[in-house]
């Protein structure tokens, strides 16, 4: 007979005080895990990667960081530390432009990351010029909507722009700087190309501006790096234009009326007129990948017709045979659920088919300052290092414009 004292007999009773006192250790050790560094460094930490078949000799983490608790705004980071003595080394935040493009697919995969996609777009290789050979490296995709990044709110992926961007990166740092304290006080620095010609400097600015605000422990920031970057959209257009002419890229009547109806308008939110034009411009380039003029493109990139630096650049393509195909071999690789869950991707988060550059995000930018000669020249005045490279083989943001910026902003 049961014990008419415990109504669900002496037996269920231990059975249920059990599992509810079991629970609630579960959930406080997993609460202690999360304000725990070391325990959320161990939960975002990458043991073997799907396709990959070679030992490396590096820590490698990724995961969500909040950025905004009231939207439910996170991003998504990989962060890849340096080969030898990475408590030595600094710290490098690598951005990708778009707006919309993926730092994960273009940055990690294709240019300065140590794993790389084969054209089977399953296996990976190890890319010997990576830059963590020198540097800790840290991969973030920015803003929500862009590669694994989410937002809780959908409104967030339509109303995204510069501003926005800027402020949800800074948060993302200072959240980052968290969960691997060891890397606070550490030289920083940060780089990017395209349209992080917009993101470096916003995000170096605010740093600038939190630093010389902030009682707690500033963000050492040493210098800030743009290679063919949206600087300036009067020169961008004006160098671009001109390059894609005397490459032979474009007919002299194109060149004239590019340069007459786009009257160097803003990149983001030209005319139709403009549009028009590119449009023209783009069927003359034919199958010429613009981001690199003397090599193959591939026929399976469909936005190569894009002569807008709406597309990262497709550029760094290192150590195999090269292959222009690489955001094809990208979108294969990070589709693939077991690649999702060895980065932690959440399936509630995952996108539905996860793409290198978001077209939502894209089309629907909000704010993009026709110049960022103005936050140039602020930070050249706070005493930071600026470097700016491009390259000689492309024709989106050519040499002419890093010339231009330079003189402008000196």
């Amino acid at each position: 007979m049961p014990d008419p004292r415990f109504p669900f007999g002496s037996f269920e009773f231990s059975i249920a005080t059990t599992l509810i006192i079991f629970v609630n250790l579960y959930l406080g050790v997993f609460a202690s895990s999360l304000r725990d560094p070391v325990a959320q460094q161990h939960l975002d930490r990458v043991l073997k990667l799907p396709g990959q078949n070679f030992d490396v000799n590096f820590a490698h983490y990724s995961g969500y960081v909040t950025v905004n608790e009231k939207y439910g705004r996170a991003l998504f980071y990989w962060f890849v530390e340096a080969v030898e003595d990475p408590q030595s080394k600094p710290l490098l935040l690598r951005l990708n432009g778009g707006p919309g493009c993926s730092s994960i697919a273009y940055g990690m995969a294709e240019e300065i990351g140590p794993f790389h996609i084969k054209p089977d777009g399953k296996t990976l290789y190890l890319n010997p010029y990576s830059w963590n050979q020198v540097a800790n490296i840290l991969f973030l995709d920015s803003p929500a909507g862009v590669g694994y990044s989410y937002s809780n709110t959908s409104s967030d992926l339509l109303n995204n722009g510069d501003k926005k961007t800027a402020a949800d990166s800074l948060a993302f740092l200072l959240n980052w700087f968290e969960r691997f304290p060891q890397y606070k006080g550490r030289d920083f620095y940060i780089t990017g190309e395209s349209y992080a010609g917009h993101y470096v400097p916003q995000l170096s600015q605010a740093i600038v501006r939190y630093n010389q605000v902030t009682k707690d422990e500033k963000i050492n920031l040493r210098s800030y790096m743009v290679g063919n970057a949206l600087t300036d959209d009067y020169h961008d257009h004006l160098g671009l234009f001109q390059f894609m002419w005397a490459a032979g890229l474009i007919s002299d009547q194109t060149y004239k009326k590019l340069n007459l109806l786009c009257d160097f308008e803003s990149f983001i939110h030209s005319s139709v007129a403009c549009d028009k034009m590119e449009d023209i411009a783009a069927k003359e380039l034919g199958n010429i990948d613009p981001y690199s003029i003397f090599t193959p493109s591939c026929s399976a990139n469909v936005s190569q017709s894009n002569l807008l630096p709406k597309r990262k650049h497709r550029v760094g393509r290192v150590s195999e045979k090269y292959d222009p195909c690489t955001e094809t071999h990208s979108t294969v690789y990070f589709n693939l659920p077991e690649v999702q869950k060895a980065l932690h991707v959440s399936p509630e988060f995952a996108p539905a088919r996860w793409e290198t550059c978001s077209e939502v995000v894209n089309i629907n930018w909000k704010d993009s300052p026709r110049t960022v000669l103005d936050i140039y020249k602020e930070l050249i005045r706070s005493g930071l290092h600026l470097w700016v490279f491009r390259y000689l083989c492309e024709s989106i943001l050519y040499i002419y414009c890093c010339s231009v910026v330079l003189c402008v902003a000196s």
